[in-house]
């Protein structure tokens, strides 16, 4: 593994507005104030726009407070011009592509917007990465990218680790995020760009998306709204708490995958896949119930709000799966990292932040 040092050196994030990105600029931000960020969004209204403004004012009072360099673009991934033209000004050592149109549901509405953002954004990135080398400098060090638990679809085996097969997807979200992975690998093979997936599991936390379930549940609640359990009740989920997530970023940003050659004589691509993930399924049920009483205990919900009677049992919707397990071994042997923060301590502190934020 190559170690990278952020000090002193231009970082490109996209989806720097985002859940995952906002976070990780101010994690970043407070480990290595040294480190001079560039982030790019551009602040699509898949959802609320007012929480991606929230999230990047708090990145503002963060870049303030530790003296962080800071500068946010406006912009697309699948702008091609914008995204050479920030290659051209900025000698970007590190590039972590969070910038990617989420969710599996929405992929089945509209599935334009998955192959803009997903596939030619994301072509776009690992071009530009390709062209750092140009004129023998010394280009992108290291390619960070998101990927997701979607690409194991329905895989038997459990928990699921980076070795498993994942050929089926079952969503064209998932098929997107594996062509990502099968882009990278092309990429890191003949051009030998260092490059790390990873597979996020389900991330939740305070600014969340809302259209993740936590979140929906409570905005349903909220206004005494039923809430549908898709497969009765019978999934589970391996809740991954987002400063748990940034975390494993920021380290996997630090350690590149080796260039090297093989014993065939030649390169051996310089590519790594991991899991983010805190190895702990909950069932929804149990789930909803520990919602409910960080909800009611925050003051978010009344404390006599009887949950169960908006509960809503229906059949499993297309594209999702009945499980999401990470095995994070890989993950583990290589940074020394495994996520753990409990499912009801990341709870409260979405509870509060939700009582805050909508009052």
């Amino acid at each position: 593994m190559n170690k990278i040092s952020l000090s002193d050196k231009y970082v490109l994030i996209t989806g720097a507005a985002g859940f995952i990105g906002a976070n990780l600029v101010m994690r970043i931000m407070s480990e290595d104030p040294s480190c001079r960020i560039v982030g790019l969004d551009n602040l699509n209204d898949y959802y609320d726009v007012s929480i991606k403004e929230y999230r990047l004012e708090q990145i503002g009072k963060t870049a303030k407070i530790s003296g962080a360099s800071w500068e946010f673009v406006k912009g697309s991934i699948a702008d091609r011009g914008l995204v050479n033209e920030l290659f051209d000004k900025y000698p970007f050592s590190v590039v972590v592509n969070l910038a990617a149109q989420a969710g599996v549901r929405y992929s089945l509405i509209n599935p334009d917007a998955y192959i803009e953002t997903n596939i030619i954004g994301f072509y776009n990135i690992v071009e530009a990465c390709r062209h750092s080398y140009d004129g023998g400098k010394t280009g992108v060090e290291h390619l960070v990218y998101a990927s997701s638990s979607s690409v194991y679809g329905t895989n038997s085996s459990i928990p699921y680790s980076v070795e498993d097969p994942v050929e089926h997807p079952v969503s064209l979200y998932a098929a997107t995020k594996k062509s990502d992975e099968l882009i990278a690998h092309a990429y890191s093979k003949l051009y030998s760009i260092p490059s790390t997936g990873l597979r996020f599991f389900t991330v939740y936390g305070p600014a969340g998306r809302p259209d993740m379930a936590y979140f929906g549940f409570t905005d349903k609640l909220k206004k005494n709204e039923k809430i549908k359990i898709f497969n009765y009740g019978k999934c589970k989920r391996d809740f991954t708490y987002v400063d748990d997530v940034t975390l494993g970023v920021y380290k996997v940003m630090q350690g590149a995958p080796d260039k090297r050659t093989g014993e065939d004589g030649l390169p051996v691509p310089p590519y790594a896949l991991y899991n983010i993930g805190n190895s702990s399924p909950v069932e929804l049920m149990d789930f909803i119930e520990i919602l409910g009483d960080e909800l009611k205990k925050n003051g978010v919900l009344p404390g006599d709000f009887d949950i169960k009677a908006y509960e809503e049992l229906v059949p499993m919707q297309a594209g999702d799966v009945p499980v999401t397990y990470a095995d994070t071994t890989a993950l583990e042997r290589d940074f020394g990292y495994k996520p753990g923060t409990p499912l009801r301590d990341g709870l409260e502190k979405f509870a509060r932040w939700y009582k805050e934020f909508y009052g």
